[in-house]
C-alpha cells in the first residue's frame, strides 16, 4: 500500500477539482470549519468532476442535518456499533432547494463560546520533536483555554526546555511511569472545570477548544470525545492504520452515547471504544469525583491501552452521557513504520483485554468474558481466512501482532492481586484516594 497525500477540500468554496489525476490522494471534505468526510482515491477516480462535488454536498449536508437539526430529527443517538440511526433521506435534502447552503453555513458557523474554564492536559514521554509542534497549535487555538498543562513523564524531564518556549505552558513532571499516571497527575493539578485530553503526537485544529467549551454548554453532558483525522498518509504503515484498519473512526456527525447504547450493548460486552480515542477528549472534573480517576493498571505503560474506553465504560454504567462532537478536530501523526505499528496494534489489544478484564470485576457483565473468549477469536480467524483468500494486505499486516497482544493479554485474568485494585479517586479538595 503507497502513501495518499492528504488534501482538504472545503466545498462550500470549491466548484472545480485541480487534482492532476496521476497520483492517488485522501481527501478530507468540509463546510467551513464544519468537517463532512473523507475518502481514498486511486488516480483514475480523480479528479473529482463537478457533479460529483455537488452530489458529495448532498450526501454529506443529509448526513449533518439530520445530526444537528431539530426540524430534521436531530439529536441522533448511537446504534450497537456507535454509528448514527439514518433520519434523513436525499430527497428531503434536496428539497430544501436554495435554503441548503443557507442551512449548511449556519451550522458551520464558528462559536462564540469563551473556554477559559478548559485545563488542556498533554501527556509527553521522550518526544520533543512532536510535542513542540503539539504546543503550537494548542497556543494559537481562537479561543484561549485557561490553563495548559504538560505532564513530563519522561526519566530525565527532557520535556522542560520545550516547554519554556512557550510562557502560557505549566510544566509538571510525574517521574512515575504510565499514561494513566500522568494523566491523573495532570487532573489533580487543573484548576478547570473541564479537563481536555490531547496527546504530543497531535495538531488541533484552531477551533478545538471553542468547541469543546460549546459542547459543554450542555449541561446533561459529563464527557465528549471529538473527530480525530489523520495529519499525513505518507507511508505504508500509515495507510494501512488508517484505511485498513479504520485509524481512530470515521464519523462525522455528533452522537450522543448513555444509558440506552450501554444497554443495548452490555449483553455482548459494550462497544465503548466506539465513543472516540483518548487523543481527543474531555471531562467536566467533577466526574471523576463521583465515577473515579484513569485506572492506572491501564494505558501506556502499564498493561497497555484502553484507559480511555475502560473510563466511558465507568461513565455510562452509572448513568452518565457523552457526546462524541466531529467539530472537535485533532490531527494524529500516525506511526511511520511496520514495526511501530505491530507494536502499537499488540499494545493495543493487549490492554484491549485488560480493560475487559477490570470492567468484569468491577461491574459482573459477562459481555466482557465473551469478548474475550468469543468475539475477538472469531475476529481474528475471519481476518485470517481474508488473508489467506486474498493476499496479506491491509489489516493482515498486523495480524499476528493483534493475536500476540490478546495471547498476553490473558495473563490479567489470573493475576489476583492486580484484579482487586480499583482506580484511584479524586476527592473534593483536589487530592486523591
Amino acid at each position: 500500500m503507497t502513501g495518499f497525500p492528504v488534501r482538504h477540500i472545503d466545498l462550500s468554496a470549491v466548484r472545480t477539482d485541480k487534482h492532476p489525476g496521476n497520483a492517488p490522494a485522501f481527501s478530507i471534505f468540509w463546510w467551513k470549519d464544519l468537517p463532512l468526510g473523507m475518502r481514498a482515491s486511486l488516480p483514475d477516480e480523480l479528479p473529482f468532476g463537478e457533479a460529483q462535488l455537488r452530489q458529495f454536498v448532498a450526501e454529506y449536508a443529509a448526513l449533518q442535518l439530520a445530526a444537528r437539526s431539530p426540524a430534521f430529527g436531530a439529536p441522533l443517538r448511537a446504534t450497537f456499533e456507535g454509528n448514527p440511526k439514518p433520519a434523513l433521506t436525499m430527497a428531503q435534502v434536496l428539497e430544501a432547494g436554495d435554503h441548503l447552503i443557507e442551512e449548511m453555513d449556519l451550522l458551520a458557523s464558528a462559536t462564540a463560546v469563551a473556554a477559559e474554564r478548559v485545563s488542556i492536559v498533554i501527556c509527553t514521554r521522550d518526544r520533543g520533536e512532536a510535542l513542540a509542534e503539539c504546543l503550537k497549535s494548542v497556543t494559537a487555538q481562537r479561543s484561549a483555554p485557561g490553563e495548559i498543562i504538560v505532564v513530563d513523564n519522561s526519566e530525565s524531564g527532557n520535556a522542560e526546555p520545550i516547554c519554556r518556549r512557550f510562557p502560557e505552558v505549566r510544566h509538571l513532571r510525574e517521574p512515575r511511569p504510565g499514561l494513566s499516571v500522568a494523566r491523573n497527575a495532570g487532573i489533580h493539578a487543573s484548576r478547570g472545570e473541564i479537563v481536555a485530553f490531547t496527546d504530543d503526537d497531535v495538531e488541533l485544529h484552531p477551533g478545538w477548544t471553542g468547541e469543546i467549551a460549546r459542547a459543554f454548554a450542555d449541561e446533561s453532558i459529563d464527557a465528549m470525545t471529538g473527530l480525530v483525522l489523520p495529519a499525513r498518509l505518507d507511508t505504508p504503515a500509515q495507510c494501512i492504520f488508517q484505511l485498513g484498519i479504520g485509524g481512530f473512526g470515521s464519523t462525522f456527525v455528533p452522537l450522543r452515547f448513555d444509558h440506552r447504547f450501554f444497554d443495548e450493548t452490555r449483553p455482548n460486552g459494550a462497544h465503548v471504544w466506539k465513543i472516540g480515542a483518548g487523543a481527543n477528549m474531555a471531562f467536566r472534573r467533577r466526574l471523576f469525583e463521583r465515577i473515579g480517576l484513569f485506572d492506572e493498571r491501564l494505558g501506556a505503560g502499564a498493561a497497555g491501552c484502553s484507559e480511555d474506553s475502560e473510563l466511558w465504560y465507568r461513565l455510562l454504567a452509572k448513568g452518565g452521557a457523552c457526546l462524541y462532537e466531529p467539530r472537535a478536530v485533532v490531527f494524529h501523526h500516525h506511526r511511520k513504520d511496520l514495526h511501530q505499528l505491530r507494536r502499537q496494534m499488540r499494545s493495543y489489544m493487549k490492554g484491549h483485554v485488560a480493560a475487559l478484564v477490570a470492567q468484569y470485576d468491577e461491574f459482573g457483565d459477562r459481555g466482557n468474558v465473551a469478548r474475550i473468549f468469543g468475539q475477538l477469536p472469531v475476529h481474528f480467524l475471519k481476518r485470517f481466512l481474508k488473508g489467506f483468500l486474498e493476499g496479506p494486505r491491509g489489516r493482515q499486516e498486523t495480524l499476528a501482532a493483534e493475536f500476540a497482544g490478546w495471547a498476553a493479554g490473558l495473563q490479567f485474568l489470573v493475576r489476583s492481586g492486580w484484579r482487586r485494585q480499583r482506580a484511584p479517586r479524586l476527592i473534593s479538595d483536589g487530592g486523591m484516594q
